[in-house]
């Protein structure tokens, strides 16, 4: 190359990169906050919905971690990164992003009223930073209840499985299954585990006292650990059912809840108008209004149990 067209090389490359460098920097960054690192396609095709697309005109930061106690942590590294909007998963996720920020706009999956959890002032005008999704978890108890005594009819003694960290969860649940196991006559014990160590201490209960199946409660805790609950129900022959269809997928007997799916990708369309400019206390809530009956086939047949026709015929899915 002669010396002057290295000369004028260099000077383009000079001009470029600044140029290339300054539009990485001002390309808008998410960050995403959760306890399982799951379900991140249906979150991206909710972005792409809204007109961004990872690695294209926006960057995620993925922060995730089976130990809730560090959900904080991450929260607090997403906001001295002065992200531009935090996408929080679970009720734990959100609180830990509410209590980093209270001016970067929040976007959340709740499994319960967010305005009984205390994360929003009201469904329609939210107000402050925070908006998202209410799943509908607990609401569903006796639901859930209804399908699990339809698929087991024999069903007496009924574990319950409940995670104490997260208070008003456990209280909403209680609240609905007590009166809906009395209806039923089923009697019910409601043990505690908020680690995996408790869990496995649970489940070390349910050897000894044999109940008929196990009632998972909702939680970020026991979709975190939805493959040691899935173990150790196996080892135990023991029916479980829950409001997530994750744990299901795991081994789990069955589940009935929202569609998390269609959670996720609600948030990436919110994050994508907030990145547009609207402001998340003036986006409702939204109310999930698709709800999934999942079925393990595979785990049915291992405990025994045939699934009967009124539920086959209702199931949006079974796992093989």
């Amino acid at each position: 190359m002669r010396r002057r067209d290295f000369i004028k090389a260099t000077a383009i490359s000079a001009v470029t990169w600044p140029l290339a460098a300054r539009a990485q920097q001002t390309m808008p960054v998410i960050g995403f906050l959760s306890s399982v690192s799951t379900n991140e396609d249906f979150f991206r095709q909710g972005l792409k919905e809204a007109g961004y697309v990872e690695g294209e005109n926006v960057t995620i930061l993925y922060r995730s971690s089976n130990e809730i106690d560090r959900l904080p942590a991450l929260a607090d590294d997403l906001a001295r990164r002065r992200v531009a909007v935090i996408a929080a998963f679970g009720h734990t996720a959100a609180f830990a992003a509410k209590a980093a920020t209270t001016t970067i706009p929040i976007t959340f999956i709740a499994a319960e009223d967010p305005v009984q959890l205390g994360l929003v002032a009201s469904l329609a005008r939210p107000g402050g930073n925070l908006t998202g999704v209410n799943m509908f978890a607990t609401e569903l108890v006796a639901k859930r209840l209804q399908l699990l005594r339809e698929l087991i009819p024999a069903i007496s003694r009924l574990a319950v499985l409940v995670d104490p960290s997260s208070p008003t969860v456990v209280e909403t649940t209680l609240r609905d299954l007590e009166p809906a196991a009395r209806a039923m006559g089923l009697e019910i014990r409601v043990l505690n585990a908020s680690s995996s160590q408790e869990i496995t201490a649970a489940f070390a209960t349910f050897m000894r006292e044999r109940p008929d199946a196990l009632f998972v409660n909702t939680g970020p805790l026991f979709t975190a650990r939805r493959v040691q609950l899935a173990t150790q129900a196996a080892r135990h022959m023991l029916p479980m059912i829950s409001a997530n269809r994750q744990i299901t997928e795991a081994g789990g007997l069955m589940s009935y809840g929202a569609s998390i799916t269609n959670a996720y990708h609600q948030v990436g369309v919110y994050v994508g108008r907030i990145l547009k400019g609207e402001k998340p206390g003036d986006l409702p809530v939204v109310q999930s209004s698709k709800f999934e009956l999942v079925i393990n086939a595979e785990t049915a047949r291992m405990l025994g149990i045939t699934v009967p026709q009124s539920l086959l015929s209702t199931a949006d899915e079974m796992i093989e």
